[in-house]
């Protein structure tokens, strides 16, 4: 089973495919460009130099959010286009869960989190690969106090990693539990979201081009003036 996956979820823009669980090839840029303009040309080179097409692709996985609003739009409208007509599965995957594949093995607490501005994270808590909390969107205070419930080493990852750092260290309870996460897997990658997309996909969740939704945890900024209008 070949699986293409893509996130577009945050700066960087990732994909990667597999074959039943080893890599075959993953490009990820973390550049100047939109993703819009950078996800088709990077998945058509890495199908090319693979010698392969969307055609002999049987999972169509994507990072469903939480993320930047169009980041995930992006994401999930390309894996559309891509499995539309095909028949083939899609694969939607958390952000966050994706985040802590990254680190799967450590040993503490595997805090994905990414910057939602305002102090705030999108955030979730892992140990040993078993999820501790649901996907949240939390200012740094109250990820503090969540993780001031556990007494273990604790290792950030996701582009929210300096921010949340630097605020974890001002706390004298949680600085002495913070580890070192290695800087090359602190960033999104694609290659995560296959793995945990192949597993997914063998215990039945997918759905169809048509059934896959991005998932987000707040409204979108717009979203959020015009009830702010509508509320005085």
């Amino acid at each position: 089973m070949i699986t293409l996956a893509i996130d577009t979820t945050s700066g960087t823009a990732s994909c990667a495919l597999t074959r039943d669980g080893r890599l075959l090839g993953v490009s990820t840029v973390d550049g100047i460009l939109t993703h819009s303009e950078t996800m088709l040309p990077m998945i058509e080179q890495m199908l090319k130099n693979l010698s392969l097409t969307v055609g002999d692709v049987d999972i169509f996985a994507v990072t469903e959010g939480p993320g930047s609003f169009t980041g995930v739009r992006i994401g999930v409208a390309t894996m559309k286009g891509l499995a539309f007509g095909s028949g083939k599965p899609c694969v939607g995957v958390s952000t966050l869960e994706a985040l802590a594949e990254n680190l799967e093995g450590f040993d503490g607490l595997i805090v994905p989190v990414m910057d939602a501005r305002r102090q705030q994270v999108y955030t979730a808590v892992f140990n040993n690969g078993k999820r501790l909390m649901p996907d949240s969107l939390l200012p740094l205070s109250e990820l503090c106090a969540e993780l001031l419930k556990y007494e273990l080493p604790i290792y950030l990852v996701g582009d929210g990693h300096d921010l949340a750092a630097r605020f974890i260290f001002s706390d004298e309870r949680l600085a002495g539990r913070l580890r070192p996460t290695p800087a090359a897997l602190i960033p999104h990658s694609a290659v995560s979201a296959a793995l945990i997309a192949g597993e997914k996909f063998a215990s039945g969740e997918y759905v169809s081009d048509r059934e896959l939704r991005p998932l987000y945890l707040r409204d979108s900024q717009a979203e959020r003036e015009r009830k702010e209008r509508e509320s005085k």
